[in-house]
């Protein structure tokens, strides 16, 4: 038997895999944190309209998310089954990715189907590229401790590609726009793509698959799916899923209407801190693991939302000149919430073993697409809630061809205020009443882990 199955995985094993998610993040931070803004202040569509387009791609999302578990589920190539879509898909999610913050010189119906047609078409690369790849963390090893320390490896890499971008994303609009935000935005995105190729293609050549289904499975979609909705730790993260995603794009995606109009800074300020909550997240990263093999991963879970949850609320309080105040309490809330990830697609691993423990059949990338679901439709929602609460609170949005000063009532700063405090917290304390009923013990998990590694040397011996 392959000793790393279940045993620990080489240094650069893992952090080429990493590399994977510095890529997806290069596109997935931007479009939680400036696609709304970037819409509706830059590409100049109305907030309604705006709102309606997140929400109907993200809804679009969650069948493309099952269709693609269960496609790769059925992949074989010598490369494996889900290694191959980093090769295949690195090129097209590039382009996909600069093209959707291109403006063109349409009129607004133009730039409504631009805006369709290019995000549709990006959320389907991304899906096509991160949700075999996140399938990829349940099949690289069999050890359960090892998984988190993969995650946690995972989501420093999607930290620094949420650092890359967010950080030099403001930037560089004004370095490369000279004050066309337009044109600041397609330059800048074009470089962020040719990274993220590079990185996807990387994290194919370094990572290898070694966990297979039971040689004895048979390709049954029905069976499959009625595995799924009868595992109860996975219907269970797939909600917990889709709220803290929720909870942490709402965060995101506020902040630079925080910065730009309530506390009014230049473009270097969201930036900034941007960079300090990518800091506190790659720190986070790095203590997931001891964390969570003191506490579980169910108490950790439930430990780090309430923290995240508690400072994001303290932001409400703050007045518009305490910019230290949201770096400090923006910065304490992520080095909470970076633990979040690495201890649900863990467990989204869990809940494949657990599946194959109770029903001796295996469809990793079909679970693993919760992830990736949950990801993108609580992105797509919190953009919509971001955007709907703004119009509500009367926020006037500014494109590039508005010259006049354009200054927001108290009431739309107040909205501001709220989108950035405690709208997201609400979902936050929903997802810890809904992990509360999360059934995979630590103790669990070990027999189940137990069970399997005896079932996979039988497997080896016969062959």
């Amino acid at each position: 038997m392959d000793n790393q199955k279940f045993g620990k995985l080489r240094f650069w094993e893992k952090f080429g895999y990493s590399l994977g998610d510095t890529a997806a993040n290069l596109a997935w931070r931007p479009l939680m944190a400036f696609l709304p803004i970037f819409y509706v202040d830059t590409f100049g569509l109305p907030g309604a309209t705006v709102a309606v387009l997140l929400l109907i791609t993200r809804l679009f999302d969650g069948v493309t998310d099952v269709i693609m578990g269960t496609i790769a589920d059925r992949t074989e190539t010598r490369w494996g089954k889900f290694r191959p879509y980093l090769l295949w898909t690195a090129v097209p999610f590039g382009i996909l990715l600069a093209l959707t913050f291109t403006t063109p010189g349409f009129n607004i119906t133009g730039k409504l189907i631009w805006a369709y047609v290019t995000y549709i078409f990006l959320t389907l690369a991304y899906t096509a590229n991160n949700v075999p790849y996140s399938s990829l963390t349940g099949v690289m090893t069999g050890n359960i401790l090892e998984r988190t320390n993969v995650s946690s490896f995972r989501f420093f890499g999607a930290y620094l590609g949420g650092g890359i971008s967010l950080i030099f994303i403001p930037v560089l609009v004004n370095y490369l726009g000279k004050g066309n935000d337009s044109q600041g935005y397609q330059y800048t995105f074009y470089i962020l793509a040719v990274l993220l190729v590079i990185f996807s293609l990387i994290a194919f050549a370094s990572t290898r698959e070694r966990i297979k289904p039971p040689k004895a499975q048979r390709t049954n979609i029905k069976e499959d799916f009625n595995d799924l909705i009868k595992n109860r730790p996975w219907i269970i993260m797939l909600i917990v899923g889709f709220l803290w995603v929720t909870y942490n794009s709402i965060r995101q995606g506020a902040a630079p209407f925080y910065f730009k109009w309530y506390i009014g800074g230049d473009d270097k300020l969201i930036g900034y801190f941007f960079g300090a909550v990518i800091g506190a997240s790659i720190l986070s990263s790095f203590i997931a693991t001891p964390l969570t093999n003191f506490f579980g991963k169910k108490r950790l879970f439930i430990i780090v939302m309430a923290i995240s949850g508690l400072f994001t609320s303290f932001i409400y309080f703050l007045n518009s000149t305490n910019v230290t105040g949201m770096f400090v309490l923006g910065t304490l809330a992520e080095l909470a919430a970076g633990i979040m990830p690495i201890l649900f697609f863990a467990m989204l691993g869990d809940a494949a073993d657990y599946s194959e423990y109770k029903k001796n059949r295996r469809a990793t990338g079909l679970v693993f697409s919760a992830g990736t679901f949950a990801m993108k439709f609580g992105g797509g929602v919190a953009g919509a809630i971001t955007i709907i609460v703004l119009n509500i609170f009367n926020y006037i949005g500014k494109d590039d061809s508005i010259t006049e000063v354009i200054e927001q009532s108290d009431r739309a700063l107040q909205g501001i205020k709220l989108v950035n405090s405690f709208v997201p917290v609400v979902f936050i304390i929903i997802a810890i009443l809904v992990v509360l009923l999360y059934p995979l013990t630590t103790d669990k998990m070990k027999e189940v882990e137990a069970e399997l590694k005896v079932r996979k040397e039988k497997e080896d011996l016969s062959s």
